[in-house]
């Protein structure tokens, strides 16, 4: 019977990046799949947006992990040739209530170590995104988008580099817990 150090259940990119880190650390890992693709559900079924770390409260896990993943995310698009744009974006406000909400939205993405953030107003929104009208906006320049199905066939392609297996149409139906393995 062949062994393997280590079973990924899930070929999203979660799953597929956890086993190119453990594939790249020398471990022997498959990764099971129970769709016949990899990527095939929440991977690819979502905005595919690179969020930039406004959001979360300051401090927090999600924060700091928000902000730097979106710098690996980046640096790792530019290294793969993944597709990606850094393209910025706005948050924006209609009237005054709405402002004193984004200034709220700058100072905790400040706090979370996000930069670049800054108060626009009319004119800058209407060069910019010609179709919205807003008195106000938050501009996040490192907010972006990339190909998530292109970020999914790299990763699946790194690990197969590094001899990973990854096993498309397998789901997982049970298993054996040892002293030593499942």
């Amino acid at each position: 019977m062949e062994t393997i150090d280590t079973a990924v259940i899930g070929g999203g990119v979660v799953g597929l990046a956890a086993a190119l880190a453990l594939a790249r650390r020398g471990r022997s890992v498959c990764v099971l799949e129970r769709e016949p693709k990899p990527g095939m559900g929440t991977s690819t079924h979502n905005s595919q947006v690179i969020h930039a770390g406004i959001y979360y409260p300051a401090g927090t896990w999600k924060a700091r992990h928000c902000v730097d993943g979106a710098r690996m995310l980046y640096d790792f698009c530019a290294r793969h040739g993944v597709p990606h744009a850094r393209c910025g974006k706005l948050i924006v406000a209609h009237d005054e209530a709405e402002t004193a909400t984004l200034e709220a939205l700058r100072i905790r993405g400040e706090a979370n170590g996000v930069s670049g953030l800054r108060l626009v107003d009319e004119a800058f929104i209407r060069a910019r995104e010609p179709h919205v009208r807003a008195k106000a906006a938050l501009f996040s320049p490192d907010s972006g988008i990339l190909d998530a199905e292109a970020l999914v066939r790299m990763l699946a392609r790194l690990c197969a580099d590094l001899n990973g297996f990854i096993l498309t149409g397998t789901p997982l139906v049970g298993g054996d817990v040892r002293s030593d393995a499942i």
